[in-house]
């Protein structure tokens, strides 16, 4: 049996939480059950073999602020509190009892003012610590942690415990990658936050090769290069992968000081991607387009009786399509049909366990079970959520299974009825159901 941890949550994409939770904890091969984790508390008790495996697992965590050793809680007043304590945490006390350290206090939804704090302090002089007080850099810190009812000064659930890590998003890495202060960004750059959460359930991690073939200005690319991953992203549009003068893709891996782990980009349509087929790519992390902007659009044509007998047009002694200054035709694609690709693409690609994850927009008024793309050598992980006004957009995760995984495949171009763009435009009226 492990130790007692509290996780303290983050109040943001609760949908998201257990997805990111887990992933990382397979990643580190770190069984926990998270079973009592709620959408309606910020607060979660898992049991861990020690501190290190608690603070590795949730040093990378977005939507977690911090583990800590738990030693008591109450939803009653102080003195259960130090009874919680006492009870729970004697045996640990002499291990800190000269060691130094502070008091720190966290506030959830409310928080205490100096006197106060000062007051609660006093109350846990019954703790054998001898060791020096250090503000700065001591070598434990105890925290009290308060669920307050909003608005008021009155908390109804307090715990007491020993901070074991922080998280990223505790160190500031939301602020990092904040897109007002990023050199290069367009109209189509993934927040930050959710970016970095999606690479987190990709599981990228140091040295794996992550491709986006929908890769824009590159939000996963360098989200996941934060990570360790060695990454390359295509897209049909050679546009934002030229950037504007010096500001570029690469320009922002040069400004987060991950240019190493830029392998390249390519522009292709990856539904005729130049890969070698021997190439492995261990995540896939993409926004695939929705289409809005733009029709969706790949490389062919949609006439090409048009075409015939013009294959050798010679322009200056140099076959046309080999030209610089070569454009080649595309053809309107529908968003089911991209997701199929995407899906096969992923079932040849990735290694046994390899992920795949992106991004599939719903409207509100439809069935998402039955609008949800399968492929029998992926299992669907994940299907997260995150609700806008009359639509919503789904992190979907798969992950690739062995020739022992019995799947189904259920094709998008056969579920996904409604083209999202002519809804979208529509206002998602129930007119444009017909």
């Amino acid at each position: 049996m492990g130790n007692k941890y509290l996780l303290y949550l983050a109040k943001a994409h609760l949908d998201f939480r257990r997805a990111e939770l887990e992933s990382l904890a397979d990643l580190y091969n770190l069984k926990v059950d998270l079973s009592n984790l709620s959408e309606d508390s910020p607060f979660v008790i898992v049991e861990i073999e020690n501190d290190d495996l608690a603070a590795k697992w949730i040093s990378r965590s977005i939507l977690c602020r911090g583990v800590y050793e738990y030693w008591g809680e109450t939803t009653e007043d102080w003195g259960q509190l130090h009874e919680s304590v006492k009870q729970n945490s004697r045996s640990k006390w002499e291990k800190y009892a000269k060691t130094s350290f502070k008091f720190d206090f966290i506030g959830y939804q409310g928080s205490r003012n100096q006197k106060s704090q000062v007051e609660v302090i006093e109350q846990f002089s019954y703790l054998p610590f001898t060791g020096p007080i250090r503000m700065k850099k001591p070598d434990v810190v105890f925290t009290v942690i308060e669920q307050f009812i909003e608005n008021t000064e009155t908390s109804t659930r307090k715990f007491f415990g020993r901070e074991v890590g922080l998280s990223e998003r505790e160190k500031g890495v939301l602020d990092k990658f904040d897109l007002r202060k990023r050199r290069y960004v367009g109209t189509t750059s993934f927040e930050a936050e959710l970016s970095l959460v999606t690479v987190n359930v990709a599981q990228t991690n140091v040295g794996k090769i992550m491709y986006d073939p929908f890769v824009g200005t590159g939000s996963f690319l360098v989200t996941g290069a934060h990570f360790g991953a060695l990454t390359i992203g295509s897209d049909i549009d050679m546009k934002p992968l030229m950037g504007k003068k010096k500001n570029t893709i690469q320009a922002n891996f040069k400004q987060y000081g991950t240019s190493l782990n830029f392998l390249d980009t390519c522009t292709m349509d990856f539904t005729h991607n130049a890969f070698r087929k021997d190439f492995i790519i261990d995540t896939i992390c993409c926004d695939p387009p929705y289409g809005v902007r733009e029709g969706l659009k790949v490389l062919g044509t949609s006439r090409p009786e048009h075409f015939v007998g013009k294959e050798n047009i010679e322009i200056d002694g140099i076959k046309a399509f080999l030209r610089k200054d070569y454009v080649p035709t595309k053809k309107a694609y529908s968003l089911g049909n991209m997701l199929d690709d995407l899906l096969d693409f992923a079932a040849k690609r990735l290694p046994i366990d390899g992920r795949l994850v992106f991004w599939m927009p719903v409207a509100n008024d439809e069935d998402y079970t039955t609008s949800i793309p399968h492929h029998e050598k992926l299992e669907l992980k994940y299907n997260c959520v995150q609700k806008f006004n009359k639509w919503s957009r789904r992190m979907l995760c798969y992950v690739k299974r062995d020739d022992g995984y019995e799947g189904q495949t259920i094709r998008a171009g056969e579920v996904i009825k409604n083209e999202f763009r002519n809804r979208y435009f529509s206002g998602f009226n129930e007119a444009s159901l017909d």
